[in-house]
């Protein structure tokens, strides 16, 4: 979306100029009454809409997420940037919509381009240490991709996510260099990925301590391949349970997750920063998986990953902020990954920095419950179909969907009409409208079309012969 066509976009929602600069003003009033918060960002994969106590599990051990909620604000519906893993992440990094936004497929190492900017950039510039831990998905080695040139001091986990696919690799990345682990060398299973990358980002914290910081955590776990070592206490909880084998697995990788948040968040408090530290926690998608009859990680919706029902797309999402932000507040706010460069920047008083054609918008004042908060008019995304052995896209298999108000308009590909439904009263997207509101189908169709535009080539970086990362 071009600036000016940003500018309009304001307009039609009756924001404008001067309710944009009310929107992001009591960043800039809080930057100047003090240092701005350090923003520390956790992110884990495929953990379902579902799959927490404070969103209604009743079979996953989640005690200090939810904890974390009672401390903070909870999300009904947030929502990610597309259905599955690089896309997502590259909406949530630049602040562009799935219409927009430069990695739009996801065979794991589309590069972010040179001109691309990142939230990490703009809170560099803004004097914050930037740290990166866990999966990238948007550059491997030696692309303009990779997180050291879009703003992160340091990076230590995986660029390539299919790299991330195995928790004993042989090696990890550090700035673009191979940290070798010798545990995991010959075939043997010694040194579990998502411990040393926990304990990476730990240390970042306690190094940074003293001044603002950004931490983004992008937590593997409890992506498959599911596998958790035997010793780890989430795995004793789990163990004895009549479920399947998988099943047993990815519940104690989440409670893992839940347990590392809690020791974070212990953390901080040790460290007497707590209080100046806001903390965000999502999954990238929805779950991997649905798990029906036993753990239900969708919960009331419909879908999971690699679908444009809500299953596929909302996400669990909470945020922290001691003496800040509301305690025990739950907000039914639509917003979405595309919106967090923009909260982000807005909280830590870098919104200048931003770039003016983004799609994202603030939710500080959701947060906070202060100022005007603005509001979308439509939130979008899609996703193409890649065809993994041909290894081409398959225009007709692009997955599509849009978010207006409380209606819902998708299409599972090109070749399939398009669906509606009325979210308000119809969650689990059961009911299609769309033959009895034939005038919405065409007005969200001409949305579309106005607000995206065709992406570059997505193409994986070279490889040597037989490899799928570098």
């Amino acid at each position: 979306m071009k600036a000016s066509s940003r500018r309009d976009f304001l307009k039609a929602l009756g924001v404008g100029a001067a309710g944009w600069a009310a929107t992001t003003g009591c960043a800039v009033a809080s930057a100047a009454a003090g240092r701005p918060p350090n923003l520390v960002f956790i992110m884990v994969d495929d953990l379902g809409y579902g799959d927490l106590g404070c969103y209604g599990s009743k079979a996953i051990h989640t005690p200090r997420l939810d904890r974390m909620a009672a401390e903070g604000m909870r999300f009904t519906q947030a929502y990610s940037g597309c259905t599955v893993c690089a896309p997502a992440r590259s909406t949530l990094m630049t602040g562009l919509h799935m219409g927009h936004t430069p990695v739009r497929g996801n065979t794991g190492g589309i590069p972010l381009r040179a001109s691309d900017v990142t939230i990490a950039e703009v809170l560099q510039r803004a004097g914050y240490a930037t740290g990166g831990f866990g999966k990238w998905g948007l550059g491997d080695i030696d692309t303009p991709g990779v997180p050291e040139r879009h703003g992160f001091d340091t990076f230590f986990g995986y660029y390539h996510q299919i790299h991330a696919h195995d928790y004993y690799p042989d090696y990890l990345i550090h700035n673009g260099e191979k940290v070798r682990l010798p545990g995991n060398e010959g075939r043997r299973r010694k040194e579990y990925s998502h411990y040393r990358i926990f304990e990476e980002s730990t240390r970042f914290i306690r190094e940074h301590r003293d001044r603002r910081f950004f931490c983004y955590l992008s937590w593997t776990p409890p992506h498959g391949d599911y596998v958790i070592p035997g010793t780890d206490p989430a795995w004793q909880r789990y163990k004895d349970k009549d479920w399947p084998h998988k099943v047993k697995v990815a519940a104690a990788m989440s409670t893992m997750v839940d347990t590392h948040v809690g020791q974070l968040l212990d953390l901080l408090a040790e460290l007497g920063i707590d209080e100046n530290t806001v903390v965000f926690f999502c999954s990238d998608n929805g779950a991997a998986d649905r798990f029906e009859g036993s753990l239900d990680s969708s919960g009331p919706l419909r879908g999971a990953k690699r679908a444009m029902y809500e299953g596929g797309l909302r996400v669990p999402m909470i945020v922290r902020w001691p003496g800040r932000i509301a305690a025990g507040a739950v907000s039914d706010f639509p917003w979405y990954f595309p919106d967090v460069a923009p909260t982000l920047g807005a909280l830590a008083g870098a919104s200048d920095g931003l770039p003016d054609d983004i799609d994202g918008l603030s939710v500080m004042p959701t947060l906070l419950g202060q100022g005007e908060q603005a509001r979308h008019e439509c939130l979008y995304w899609e996703w193409p179909d890649y065809d993994w052995g041909k290894q081409v896209y398959r225009p007709a298999g692009l997955m599509q969907a849009v978010r207006c108000g409380d209606w819902k308009m998708l299409r599972p590909t090109q070749e399939q009409p398009w669906e509606l439904y009325d979210l308000s009263k119809d969650v689990g997207e059961a009911h299609d409208l769309s033959g009895s509101h034939p005038e919405l189908v065409a007005k969200l169709t001409g949305w579309i079309e106005r607000n995206r535009v065709d992406p570059d080539p997505q193409i994986e970086p070279e490889m040597a012969a037989g490899q799928r990362y570098r």
